[in-house]
């Protein structure tokens, strides 16, 4: 199966075939930092099962091998690459796939780093909208 997508703006697209190797909710600082929430949804395939087809993704360095490519345009955070930890890999942000419901994670990882109150969010009350609308 063959999946697209990319950035916010649409500068930055990507294909990627396959299934992933895993997917997971990550808790750990660098992505949060990285993505400005509280946790970021990845999906890792086989680096040769992923194409850049539109657009160069600009590169920061977070940390030792970690690589995290992310849109020159609109920001947006889309790939990431460690050949240290995840050696053949490249994770996508789930988000920005076409059809994120794709890949719903099967685990939370880094949950060493966990924000404390993101325990318990689900029995936050929850609205379709906004509350009031």
């Amino acid at each position: 199966m063959t999946y697209e997508g990319g950035c916010h703006c649409g500068t930055v697209r990507y294909r990627v075939e396959g299934e992933p190797v895993h997917a997971a909710l990550c808790h750990c600082r660098d992505c949060r930092k990285s993505s400005g929430a509280p946790m970021v949804a990845w999906a890792a395939f086989a680096s040769d099962n992923f194409a850049l087809t539109a657009g160069e993704p600009s590169v920061y360095n977070g940390t030792g091998q970690s690589m995290r490519y992310f849109c020159p345009s609109c920001g947006s955070g889309v790939y990431f690459v460690n050949e240290e930890v995840l050696p053949g890999l490249v994770d996508i942000q789930i988000a920005t796939l076409d059809d994120p419901d794709a890949f719903p994670p099967q685990a939370h990882i880094q949950i060493a780093e966990r924000i404390g109150w993101m325990t318990g969010t689900e029995a936050l009350p929850q609205f379709e909208r906004f509350p009031g609308q």
